[in-house]
């Protein structure tokens, strides 16, 4: 089975939402989401603060400026792991795929 990218700026990238969501800890690599920028969105799902600890979880929204660039981590994940990310994100974000600064092509959920 071929391995899904998935780019996490956020709570996905956190050791207990790894171990609560996909069972294991993920291996990533550093990666920047270019045109975006980063901003905080209330998180009101009691399940998905109790996993994370957050409220406020990170967000991203198109910014059409190549300056604008956001640090995180490219993940090499199987198709059901990317069922349960998808689970786990709340209805404030959506799932769309990208090009990465490294050229990848990988997923990552942006404001709805």
């Amino acid at each position: 089975m071929p391995a899904v990218l998935l780019f996490s700026y956020g709570t996905l990238q956190d050791p207990a939402v790894q171990m609560a969501n996909f069972g294991r800890l993920l291996e990533g690599t550093a990666d920047q989401l270019v045109g975006f920028m980063r901003s905080l969105v209330e998180i009101t799902d009691p399940e998905v603060v109790a996993e994370s600890g957050l409220t406020h979880h990170p967000i991203v929204r198109a910014s059409n400026d190549p300056a604008d660039r956001i640090d995180g981590t490219v993940f090499r994940i199987t198709e059901d792991e990317l069922v349960a990310a998808d689970a786990y994100e709340v209805d404030d974000y959506r799932r769309v795929s990208v090009k990465l600064a490294s050229g990848l092509e990988a997923w990552v959920y942006i404001a709805a």
